[in-house]
């Protein structure tokens, strides 16, 4: 049966695939985006409601008579808490507010969240499951958990349900490139125990499949779920699945130790603060990055959703580099 879906953050890399998947299942798409925002190449029968997250009247719009909410719209980076809280949680509220007072009917709000919520796995095998205490080890982390708990408030009374993916790739993905960038020119630079790091990743299309059952199944009203890979993977173990589609015979390991990384960090972060700009990495960002063990269980959500991620590293990997190819990224 055909519904009527608002997707927030639909000009992002996962927002893009999300609309071409509910638009082949034949549903009714619509967006939310900022005034600033580029629509141009949004796909014919799109409809589109501009605003900011806090124009009550624009979220009404867009609330009102939608089946499903689907919010993927959130940053990265920003320059402090604050920041996070300003593109995380206040838009989660405010999104909220407004469902729950214009589409008291909504079937599903389901927020795309995100696996700093849960902090890194004490071990690389089984990684966290949806029962571990949450454990952010960064801003961005703690941000995505004050919404996530924004979502459990209104469980009582608003069917919600969350995921927490892990690293996305796939076609159109820009921070996964730089990783394949590096690896083009037979390079890796790693920071932390790179011998010892598993990580647990899943490619973009099998996670818009493993949203839309969240938002769909009846089980999965209130809780939250890992929508991930089958299996965490090792560097070895993604370089041995690049470097046949790129035709590299070597490549040279950099691994930049921890105090090296947090002192990096420290110093860009410090020059993003005066200039008042957000910058790639600070010290909080590198504390994400030195961890051993980004690792999630997907065992929950194939018992409740039956999901489990088709797409193999190796089969997403070659589907990645062809399209960065063809588009002229790589």
């Amino acid at each position: 049966m055909s519904e009527t879906v608002l997707v927030t953050g639909s000009t992002g890399f996962i927002g893009r695939r999300l609309l071409r998947h509910l638009a082949e299942e034949g549903n009714r798409v619509r967006v939310f985006l900022r005034p600033e925002s580029n629509g141009g190449d949004l796909a014919e029968g799109v409809e589109v409601v501009r605003g900011s997250f806090e124009d009550k009247d624009a979220l009404a719009g867009a609330v009102r008579g939608v089946d499903r909410i689907v919010h993927l719209a959130g940053v990265t980076k920003a320059l402090d808490e604050d920041g996070y809280d300003a593109g995380n949680v206040m838009p989660v509220r405010n999104l909220l507010a407004a469902a729950s007072e214009h589409n008291p009917g909504l079937k599903r709000f389901l927020l795309v969240s995100s696996l700093t919520v849960a902090g890194p796995a004490s071990e690389g095998r089984d990684g966290v499951g949806e029962h571990d205490i949450p454990a952010p080890v960064s801003a961005y982390g703690r941000s995505k958990l004050r919404a996530e708990a924004l979502c459990m408030e209104y469980s009582a009374t608003m069917p919600v349900t969350i995921v927490r993916p892990p690293a996305v790739y796939g076609p159109g993905d820009r921070d996964v490139l730089q990783v394949f960038q590096m690896l083009a020119r037979g390079v890796l630079v790693s920071a932390g125990n790179a011998a010892k790091q598993r990580f647990s990743m899943i490619y973009v299309d099998d996670l818009v499949c493993g949203m839309m059952m969240a938002a769909r199944s009846d089980r999965s009203a209130g809780r939250i779920y890992y929508i991930t890979s089958p299996r965490s993977y090792s560097w070895d173990e993604l370089i041995a699945a690049v470097q046949p589609v790129l035709g590299l015979k070597r490549i040279y390991r950099l691994l930049l130790p921890k105090p090296l990384v947090f002192a990096v960090g420290t110093v860009i972060g410090s020059v993003g603060s005066f200039c008042k700009k957000a910058p790639l990495i600070n010290r909080d960002k590198a504390n994400e990055l030195v961890q051993d063990f980004w690792v999630c269980s997907s065992g929950q959500a194939e018992t409740d959703l039956g999901f489990t991620a088709e797409t193999t590293l190796e089969e997403g990997v070659a589907k990645t580099i062809a399209w960065y190819r063809s588009n002229g990224w790589l």
